[in-house]
């Protein structure tokens, strides 16, 4: 466990490298972290030099903390995150949620590769998540699990809001101004604990339970992130579709992830950018028409 004063002295290191304060913290998924590379007077951090930060140990994510302005919004952005698969706890995992919040950030953009469960969504798909299903966390498997530090949250902290609506509508307006409204689509995301994909049978059974995409991370962020009070929104792309039928010869591989992550991450770069300045313009009205 981390406790406060572990993540404040990590918090206050940052701080003392750098002049930018940003209001914003984005991750990047799977082959996504070309949005760090937007970020202009970049002030980078390789993972391994900042004091108790967990490394990425996954091809497609670059393990850099990159501090600078997106579109004049002073930013932070994770090229690189951490899976259950990797060994970590969740705990762990989670660690850069509090310490966003504790150099400042407001609104966590997440996102992410998933799975298509959904029949109607089709492979370069970017779907919001409106909600999500925590399959670990039925297990007990909750970045929150021990003991609770009320600087950070309370206790039992309220999911039915995880993801935040407004910043889901300025995301299908945004999206529609610049012309994805045919891949833009929205859903439930469910995450596993990885790192094997998904048999057929349990892909079956998700999609029955209500889950639109499958993957295996962002919803554990999410929960830090909501329970120290910062707004959430994220995205899923959709890399490949979950396969469905036995009689089906398609397999789910790591390499197409990344190569649907390539043909999309422009897109998907110019939607967050956008977003970015209008939450800027539009933080004090609490309105983001």
């Amino acid at each position: 466990f981390y406790s406060y004063e572990d993540c404040k002295a990590t918090a206050d290191w940052l701080l003392a490298q750098t002049d930018v304060r940003p209001k914003v913290g984005i991750v990047c998924g799977s082959g996504l972290g070309g949005l760090a590379d937007m970020l202009k007077d970049q002030v980078a951090f390789n993972y391994k030099d900042i004091p108790n930060f967990p490394q990425s140990t996954v091809h497609g994510h670059a393990g850099r903390l990159v501090f600078g302005t997106l579109k004049g919004r002073a930013c932070v952005c994770m090229q690189g995150r951490f899976h259950l698969y990797e060994g970590y706890p969740a705990q762990k995992i989670t660690l850069p949620m509090r310490i966003f919040k504790l150099i400042g950030v407001e609104t966590v953009i997440l996102t992410n590769a998933a799975g298509g469960l959904n029949q109607d969504f089709k492979v370069g798909d970017i779907m919001i998540i409106k909600d999500h299903i925590n399959m670990p966390g039925f297990a007990g498997n909750n970045p929150l699990a021990g003991p609770n530090d009320e600087r950070f949250g309370v206790r039992f902290p309220c999911m039915s809001d995880a993801y935040d609506r407004e910043l889901q509508q300025l995301a299908m307006d945004v999206g529609q101004e610049l012309g994805l409204g045919d891949f833009l689509k929205e859903g439930v995301y469910c995450v596993l604990g990885g790192p094997s994909f998904e048999t057929i049978a349990e892909c079956r059974m998700l999609y029955r339970l209500g889950a639109d995409a499958v993957g295996m991370s962002t919803s554990h962020e999410v929960i830090v992130a909501r329970h120290c009070g910062m707004r959430c929104f994220a995205l899923s792309l959709i890399t490949n579709q979950a396969v469905m039928d036995y009689d089906s010869a398609e397999k789910a591989n790591h390499e197409e992830v990344l190569q649907i992550g390539k043909q999309r991450a422009e897109q998907l770069e110019r939607l967050v950018s956008t977003m970015v300045t209008r939450i800027e313009h539009n933080i004090n009205s609490n309105n983001y028409a």
